[in-house]
């Protein structure tokens, strides 16, 4: 798959913000991208790192979106190229999974990060940044919440309530397994919150992670033992 925007790694963490602030205008919170439960692919991307030596594993695995089937799989190696410093994760990210996706055959019609999309300080997270590059819908499907407010939801599969920065909703706690600590969905771009929500709870069936994000996981850390 190609991209359309060129990545470039900042300087510092001034320039990186600035990055953010500039791209950000062009995300799009519409549904452009696909319906959730619809025919086609979706890939998960995820990361590794051995910080003793400086690197990073990425990988990119695409599911058919409707059996949740692997398709196909890439990875990709290299350096850390960016210091950890909240909120620009992206910049340690972006260069291996942007070769990651860039290794695959096919393109995918949706992407989701492990990681936030626009609940974000400036609205600009991992996967409205890799939406943004790649001109791909993309989702952003958290682990933990980041900054922002939000109450406990009910516990059954399903339930949600707002992420709030002030009084803006920017995403969403979500429960995708009855009982079991929720994930925190994001849209990042060409997505809405609704059709994030839906798309996360279709590729849950049986585990509080989406299935693209669990194999994922376990590519780019295979990966990084192979490296080593």
């Amino acid at each position: 798959m190609t991209v359309r925007l060129t990545h470039a790694t900042p300087a510092d963490a001034a320039q990186a913000e600035a990055v953010q602030l500039r791209l950000r205008g062009h995300v799009r919170l519409d549904d452009s991208g696909p319906a959730p439960g619809a025919p086609g692919t979706v890939a998960g991307v995820d990361v590794a790192y051995d910080d003793g030596r400086g690197i990073v594993a990425a990988a990119a695995v695409v599911l058919d979106a409707v059996t949740l089937d692997v398709v196909e799989e890439a990875t990709a190696v290299g350096p850390v190229a960016f210091p950890y410093v909240p909120g620009l994760l992206a910049f340690r990210e972006l260069p291996a999974v942007l070769d990651a996706l860039g290794a695959l055959r096919r393109t995918p019609d949706l992407v989701v990060c492990d990681g936030y999309g626009i609940a974000h300080p400036r609205r600009f997270g991992l996967a409205s940044h890799l939406g943004v590059l790649t001109g791909l819908p993309a989702i952003g499907v958290a682990k933990n919440p980041f900054t922002f407010r939000h109450e406990p939801p009910a516990a059954r599969r399903g339930a949600h309530t707002p992420l709030l920065d002030g009084g803006t909703e920017v995403g969403r706690a979500l429960r995708t397994r009855e009982g079991v600590k929720p994930v925190f969905v994001s849209p990042g771009h060409r997505t809405t919150l609704d059709s994030a929500c839906a798309h996360t709870l279709a590729l849950t069936p049986a585990h509080r992670l989406p299935e693209t994000t669990r194999r994922a996981d376990r590519l780019c850390r295979a990966a990084l033992r192979a490296a080593a």
